[in-house]
């Protein structure tokens, strides 16, 4: 499966580093900005993770509802990120891009018609939170016949006989949830039981590219750099809500708040 996913890990690992992938909610603070904040990181981030804005997050924390709040205020619809993923891949079309968000949008949508607009708009990979394994294997099919990943998620509590067949069973990349919460500003566990549970993933296949998301600041982000991937979202949407509070120009923060973290993981 060709998928331009697999080429940023590659790209990530010749230069010694993981990758880094970014989340940002579409729409926040509005299309426009939203647009002009992922076009304005591309050169910085290996993977750009796009979230739906949901008006009944299980997985978001704090920081991420409020973008997700603000997004959903302005009235931004799922073709309006269709439009704004397909609007950015005009500017770079190599950089991969993954949308995340929960499955009653893709049920609504219809999942044959969500995953063309995905493939047209230029989506390289799904996260869809609610939609666990073995349940979404149907979907993870249809998903790979399109050439686009879904990504499985594993936790802390995920049992070894479970987390085998679901490795077994992903695709190229997989999700580790850094801990037991919802997304946030702070890793609520040390670096060092992060990854004792990283390596018990990368033992069964050392093959899947494994990212570890959740409470990653830029803190905490040096201390994971072993993992294959780094994601940070909270740490982001919080810099867009202060630099709307400070009246500054949140494209030009977050800029510098993922400047400075892949400095870290150089």
């Amino acid at each position: 499966m060709s998928n331009p996913i697999s080429h940023a890990f590659k790209k990530a690992k010749s230069e010694n580093r993981p990758a880094l992938l970014t989340y940002t909610v579409a729409g926040d603070s509005t299309k426009k900005q939203s647009l002009e904040i992922l076009k304005s990181i591309s050169k910085k981030v290996d993977i750009l993770e796009i979230g739906v804005p949901h008006n009944t997050p299980v997985a978001d924390g704090s920081q991420i509802q409020t973008s997700s709040y603000r997004a959903i205020k302005n009235g931004v619809k799922i073709n309006d990120i269709f439009k704004i993923v397909k609007d950015f891949k005009k500017f770079d079309k190599n950089k991969p891009v993954i949308l995340m968000g929960y499955y009653n949008m893709i049920f609504q949508y219809g999942e044959n018609e969500f995953l063309r607009k995905c493939k047209i708009s230029g989506v390289n990979g799904l996260i869809v939170v609610d939609l666990p394994w073995p349940e979404n294997k149907k979907f993870a099919s249809k998903c790979k016949n399109r050439s686009i990943f879904f990504i499985q998620l594993l936790s802390p509590t995920t049992t070894k006989n479970r987390l085998k067949k679901i490795i077994k069973d992903s695709h190229e990349m997989i999700y580790f949830i850094s801990m037991l919460s919802t997304t946030g500003g702070k890793l609520k566990v040390s670096s060092k039981e992060i990854l004792s549970n990283y390596d018990k993933i990368k033992k069964v296949n050392s093959k899947k590219n494994v990212v570890i998301g959740f409470g990653i600041t830029e803190k905490t982000i040096k201390s994971l750099k072993k993992a294959d991937g780094l994601v940070v979202g909270s740490a982001i949407c919080r810099e867009i809500t202060n630099s709307i509070k400070k009246r500054q120009n949140p494209v030009t923060n977050v800029y510098n708040v993922v400047n400075r973290l892949k400095k870290k993981i150089k």
